[in-house]
């Protein structure tokens, strides 16, 4: 079993180099998750970075219910099913980084399990990429060059194949709730 560190709330402020209160807030907002041991809470290292992630605004950060179907194993995140390889079961967190997703507008025979077909939701240019947004069902961000993006032709409103590996698939942890378990 691969067990993080835990911080009380004061450690985990000073690790983010922030009051202990405010530690308490975000975890009373829902901005960070927090383990309840007994009348105590701690914070993981794995909460912690997923907190991070999320201000960073580059990842694709899921909640939803581990489930087995037909000897595979998915995070069903609503209208999505996610391919994942865990051991967990129950309410988790994934993530994947929109480094790790692949576009294209034919389909590709490939290692990838994640395909989901979305439409062009929003495209942002930055210096050196394109950050597409697509809806799979859920909205998901890839970056890519600008090169790839003139290639591929793509436009708002396209229907694009996303994909990912599914040990691309990142963060699986449980979410738990400070009000009560899991």
């Amino acid at each position: 079993m691969n067990i993080d560190n835990l911080y009380s709330p004061e450690e985990a402020g000073q690790i983010l180099k922030i009051s202990k209160y405010t530690i308490y807030e975000m975890i009373k907002r829902g901005e960070l998750t927090a383990h309840q041991v007994g009348r105590h809470i701690r914070i993981s290292d794995s909460q912690l970075k997923a907190y991070l992630s999320q201000l960073k605004g580059s990842q694709n950060i899921f909640s939803g219910t581990v489930i087995h179907k037909d000897d595979e194993i998915f995070v069903d995140i609503g209208q999505v099913l996610i391919r994942v390889n865990t051991t967990l079961s129950g309410d988790v967190k994934i993530s994947v980084d929109p480094d790790d997703i692949i576009l294209s507008k034919q389909d590709v025979i490939c290692s990838a399990k994640n395909i989901h077909k979305g439409k062009v939701i929003d495209i942002k240019e930055d210096d050196m990429n394109m950050r597409i947004t697509l809806d799979i069902g859920a909205p998901i961000k890839a970056v890519i060059t600008k090169t790839s993006y003139k290639e591929i032709n793509i436009n708002m409103g396209d229907e694009i194949l996303t994909m990912f590996k599914t040990l691309s698939v990142k963060d699986v942890k449980y979410i738990y709730n400070v009000r009560g378990s899991m």
